[in-house]
């Protein structure tokens, strides 16, 4: 595997920007659903709730960011994405020590920190697309992969401890400066980039090219709705398990952290296996099975219990699905890029954060409404159940992405295929 030297500086200083955010991003993981549990005494409902309508509004926001993204240059909107999860993140802390925070306000900067999520994601990898052969892509989706699952694996336990010692939102704040020190990273970046073809006013069909892009591909569109139910359903659990750990079942946060931190050096194991098994087995193979495999496991949370072998058990659950996840992930991000041209990656990548983002929430808010009727672990077991039909959505062996047809949308506007 190529060492990070090999993919350029200015790949080093985008990579040191997300290390940066997804190190303070770490410590804050599951922060929102922590202060709504512990510091606004939230129900399930409200959790849920929380965890539904933050992504979903910031998906609507989002919506016009593809083409906005797509047609300037890509670098300062990262660097103003970053200052914006900044100033909303801090606000927390501020209302906080003022005894003005409240739940509508969780809702508002959850939101406006998932719009700025889905343009920086979307100008990061048309970003990274531009600076990175075509040939190191899988190296350096890799490495951001093993980093955002490092970052998982230290900063919870550390936020759970911090937030024993010093509050809740102390984690807030660690989270919120490192989008600073991100923005900063990347203005160390010196090299101007070329100025996109079109800077006029974004045009209605713009919106939509995206999707347009994903749908018309066949690969790209089986890859799409598996993602849109397995990381949707995945992503609904959370703020259940937070209620059934943390309410239900007594655990510690410094528990409900290590619990889903020790998982994360698995992380490291699938990331760093992704160009080798990819190499032996072939993408499709790796996309299919392994695809099938990270989603296989959810179900196994619904017989947790309290104390030491409850703990074993989430760990040893959530290690199956990251290893699974991380060896995925890094291909899938690759196969995607390489599988839209340039002109389009800003409006793909937001399309489908959009869409993943609405998945999110639908599934979020019909689970809290599951867990309110029967409890939060009897609605766990129905999206382990739900989540098995996701493989039946992956491209099929002699039909998979190698096989797959360019986009219609290409094709008709005349873009030449990368």
């Amino acid at each position: 595997m190529a060492g990070s030297g090999s993919l350029g500086h200015r790949f080093h200083w985008l990579w040191t920007s997300y290390a940066v955010s997804a190190y303070g991003s770490g410590l804050g993981f599951g922060a929102l659903p922590l202060i709504a549990v512990l510091a606004l005494h939230a129900d399930p409902i409200e959790v849920s709730v929380l965890a539904a309508v933050g992504p979903a509004v910031g998906a609507l926001l989002a919506l016009p960011l593809g083409p906005w993204v797509e047609f300037r240059r890509k670098r300062p909107v990262l660097v103003a994405m970053d200052v914006i999860r900044f100033a909303a993140m801090m606000s927390i802390p501020v209302a906080y020590a003022f005894g003005r925070l409240g739940f509508v306000q969780l809702l508002g900067v959850s939101a406006v920190v998932a719009a700025a999520k889905i343009a920086f994601n979307a100008a990061s990898g048309a970003y990274l697309k531009s600076i990175v052969r075509q040939q190191d892509l899988l190296v350096a989706n890799a490495r951001f992969e093993s980093t955002n699952w490092s970052s998982i694996a230290v900063g919870p336990p550390l936020g759970g401890a911090a937030i024993g010692v010093f509050g809740p939102v102390i984690t807030v704040v660690a989270d919120a400066v490192s989008y600073l020190l991100s923005a900063l990273a990347l203005s160390v970046i010196r090299d101007r980039e070329e100025v996109p073809a079109c800077t006029g006013a974004v045009r209605r069909g713009e919106l939509l090219d995206g999707w347009r892009h994903l749908l018309a591909h066949p690969g790209l569109r089986a890859l799409y709705l598996n993602q849109l139910l397995v990381s949707g359903l995945i992503m609904a659990t959370e703020p259940l398990l937070a209620v059934l750990l943390l309410r239900e079942l007594g655990f510690a946060p410094w528990q409900y952290g290590l619990a889903f931190a020790a998982p994360c050096f698995g992380g490291l194991i699938g990331s760093r296996l992704a160009s080798r098994v990819v190499a032996r087995y072939g993408r499709d193979r790796i996309l299919r099975t392994v695809g099938t495999l990270r989603a296989v496991w959810l179900i196994g949370l619904v017989v947790v219990q309290p104390g030491v072998a409850g703990l074993l058990t989430v760990i040893g659950v959530e290690l199956a699905i990251i290893i699974g996840m991380s060896l995925y992930n890094p291909v899938l991000a690759t196969y995607r890029l390489e599988h839209t041209p340039k002109e389009l990656v800003a409006r793909t990548l937001s399309a489908w954060s959009i869409g993943s983002g609405v998945a999110i929430a639908i599934m979020s808010a019909l689970g809290g409404v599951l867990a309110a009727a029967i409890g939060p672990r009897s609605a766990i077991a129905v999206a382990g159940v739900l989540i098995l039909a996701g493989p039946l959505l992956l491209p099929r062996a002699g039909s998979g992405p190698a096989q797959a047809g360019g986009s219609e949308l290409i094709k008709q506007t005349g873009m030449k295929s990368h």
